[in-house]
């Protein structure tokens, strides 16, 4: 029997049980751990009985979900096991039977994941998951994009701002970053596709990458108005439902009864299209990830690909 630390043995014989303990509880049972490690298996680093033995897949990949959960840095998820028991536990670590993966191991399954695209194919397997579960209705989708910001500053070894990273205007306010364009289960509000791209694209350029090809309609705010025509949608089966303007049931040329109809048919469509605005409120206020960690958009799009996964499952965490 394996001796227990002092601070494994004092926060055995605690009594209350901490939110974050409850959260990461909840999450130890909603996530497909032997999935995800299958996945990943083939990449990950063999021991060949030479050198120091890696650490467990499971290990680095719950460590990895951490960071997510909790918008930390390497020093600062290698910094946090040390001090957090519940985190060790959930990472499967001991301070008591063996050492904690530092900042440049976790650092090196990070790139693992960024080289094969690997937080990709977590999404696909993700969405697969829930759709064996009978989560995913697939016969509609919900299309939205959100900015996330990314640091400005020209105080840095390049003397400039990222160079993949753009400013965009909205409203009266200027942003600068990249956009997440997401498409999700019009039935609840699940995400099934990711798409990043600067901050400057519009919204409905990419839209053809938000379909999963099997929806019999698609939903989206006013910034998808003409989407239907574009030339990548000609021969599509799917039907584009978009929120009008409000100057288009505003005008003065309009009837009292025109405008009535058309402020409830905005309403309606935009009751419906509320859905995908859940998995953003996770990512950033769940999640705490309000702004871009890394320099490029290939890096960026590998951590929000993972983040919209994580969500899927937190947002189906009751049911699961």
């Amino acid at each position: 029997m394996d001796q227990l630390s002092f601070s494994d043995a004092e926060h055995n014989s605690k009594r209350k049980q901490t939110k974050r303990e409850r959260f990461l509880l909840e999450m130890d049972k909603v996530v497909p751990w032997k999935r995800l490690e299958t996945l990943i298996a083939p990449y990950y680093p063999k021991w060949e009985g030479k050198g120091r033995k890696p650490y467990e897949l499971s290990t680095m990949l719950r460590t990895y979900c951490l960071q997510q959960w909790y918008n930390l840095s390497d020093p600062g998820m290698e910094e946090l096991l040390y001090e957090i028991h519940s985190m060790r536990q959930f990472a499967k670590l001991s301070l008591s039977r063996g050492s904690i993966p530092d900042e440049t191991t976790i650092l090196h399954f990070r790139h693992l994941l960024e080289k094969h695209q690997l937080t990709q194919k977590v999404l696909s397997d993700v969405v697969e998951y829930l759709n064996e579960k009978g989560l995913m209705l697939r016969t509609g989708t919900i299309v939205d994009a959100t900015i996330i910001n990314a640091p400005p500053s020209t105080k840095n070894k390049q003397k400039a701002r990222d160079a993949e990273m753009h400013q965009t205007k909205k409203g009266n306010q200027w942003y600068f970053g990249m956009k997440a364009h997401i498409g999700v289960d019009a039935r609840n509000g699940l995400v099934h596709s990711v798409y990043t791209t600067a901050a400057n694209v519009h919204d409905i350029v990419a839209a053809e990458h938000l379909l999963h090809g099997e929806e019999e309609f698609a939903l989206g705010d006013s910034g998808y108005q003409g989407v239907q025509k574009r030339d990548e949608f000609k021969y599509s089966e799917t039907q584009w439902h978009t929120v009008a303007r409000p100057s288009s049931y505003k005008s003065d040329k309009l009837s009292d009864k025109e405008k009535e109809s058309g402020r409830k048919t905005a309403k309606t469509v935009s009751s419906i299209r509320a859905k995908v605005e859940h998995p953003f409120r996770i990512i950033k206020c769940q999640f705490g990830y309000m702004k871009a960690r890394y320099t490029g958009l290939a890096k960026n799009s590998v951590q929000i690909k993972m983040l919209f996964a994580l969500a899927n499952l937190y947002r189906a965490r009751r049911v699961l």
